[in-house]
């Protein structure tokens, strides 16, 4: 189903990584349990007549996976979707009712501090020993307390290899977004966090750092990349812009790049050795939740084996289900390096929460897009 990657990774730009990643319209929902699929479940199933509120990226979950957990269940599903982990905190820090939300780690991280979220009942889950090593007791949430992984992913480069010398890469990492050679034939990431970890990273920084003064020099490096190498600060567009082979490089996610590197042979996935973002968005239960025995049945069924390779399949990025990564890894994204994040690279990191540090990023970040336009 990798035609399908398309509509989906145009949604993630939050992800972690995320991104990450972008959901549909804001605010938009969507009965996904038919009246056809509550006919289908008999009367004896557990959860006939119930409704799971789940809210959700846009276009992250698997083409089946609605109707397939309204079958089993009798439980339909209404959907919301949001664009942004802030959009998501928004909603649910005024009290709106969700039973499963899908925030990424440093919005989870968030939640737990505001007591937001009540603490997963693994007495009722029979998934977690699926998970693969690389999501399990991750610092935003150790011993996954609160939380339990739906997808994950990484921050890279996505390069057309008939224009970029992969030795520029090797040599020059996130530094190659400097190199005039490369002038006019790039793309930034329109992301305060990841434009951030790119200019970090490349700096010998962590991209958790709280440092005013390595936080400034991030900023002087994009600065520089605005005003001298004209790039074009995009979203979305980066995934049909590069799988149409349109400019050399770009800073993307890792599921968008499974799609561009699918479409087409020349373009492939570069990781810097100093360093990226790790992303996890997972699923979790807030405080205010109406149903949470019919939420720990959605985190059971949604890493189910069936269900995990629906969801990673449609999606394109890592499925936590150790056993349907594996398999897609070998199988539908055979070749396609993208779809298997990093493990073992001390310099990668997972984002932590830190309040100041974000606004201080985002208003040095306005600059860098103001400069950019006036470049």
């Amino acid at each position: 189903m990798i035609a399908a990657v398309l509509a989906a990774a145009m949604a993630l730009t939050a992800c972690g990584g995320s991104g990450s990643s972008s959901g549909s319209a804001s605010g938009s929902s969507s009965d996904a349990g038919s009246s056809s699929g509550s006919a289908q479940a008999s009367s004896e199933k557990k959860y006939e007549g119930q409704t799971l509120h789940l809210y959700n990226w846009g276009e992250y979950i698997g083409e089946d996976t609605i109707s397939d957990f309204t079958k089993l269940t009798g439980a339909k599903i209404q959907m919301d979707n949001f664009d942004s982990n802030e959009q998501m905190y928004i909603k649910v820090a005024n009290g709106d009712a969700f039973d499963i939300i899908t925030p990424s780690d440093y919005m989870i991280e968030r939640l737990i501090q505001e007591d937001l979220l009540q603490p997963i009942d693994k007495s009722k889950l029979n998934c977690l020993d699926s998970l693969s090593e690389g999501v399990k007791n991750l610092p935003y949430d150790p011993d996954n307390t609160y939380s339990v992984p739906y997808l994950w992913g990484e921050v890279g480069i996505v390069y057309d290899k008939n224009k970029v010398d992969v030795a520029d890469l090797e040599k020059e990492g996130y530094g190659i977004f400097l190199d005039e050679k490369y002038k006019g034939d790039i793309y930034l990431y329109d992301s305060e966090r990841d434009s951030f970890m790119m200019a970090l990273k490349y700096l010998g920084y962590s991209m958790n750092t709280k440092d005013e003064k390595e936080l400034n020099e991030a900023y002087e490096f994009l600065l520089q990349c605005v005003q001298t190498m004209e790039p074009e600060i995009v979203t979305d567009e980066i995934i049909d812009n590069m799988a149409q082979g349109r400019k050399a490089l770009g800073l993307i996610y890792s599921g968008d790049a499974v799609y561009v590197m699918a479409e087409n042979e020349n373009m492939a996935f570069f990781m810097p050795e100093s360093g990226t973002n790790i992303w996890t968005d997972a699923m979790c239960i807030p405080k205010n939740a109406e149903n949470p025995e019919l939420a720990h049945e959605f985190i059971n069924f949604a890493l189910s084996y069936d269900a995990a390779y629906d969801i990673s399949s449609y999606v394109g990025y890592t499925s936590p289900n150790k056993q349907v990564a594996d398999e897609l890894a070998s199988g539908e994204f055979d070749g396609i390096d993208a779809y298997t994040p990093r493990v073992g690279n001390a310099n990668d990191e997972v984002y932590v929460y830190d309040g100041e540090s974000r606004k201080i990023i985002a208003e040095l970040w306005s600059k860098v897009k103001v400069a950019a336009s006036n470049a």
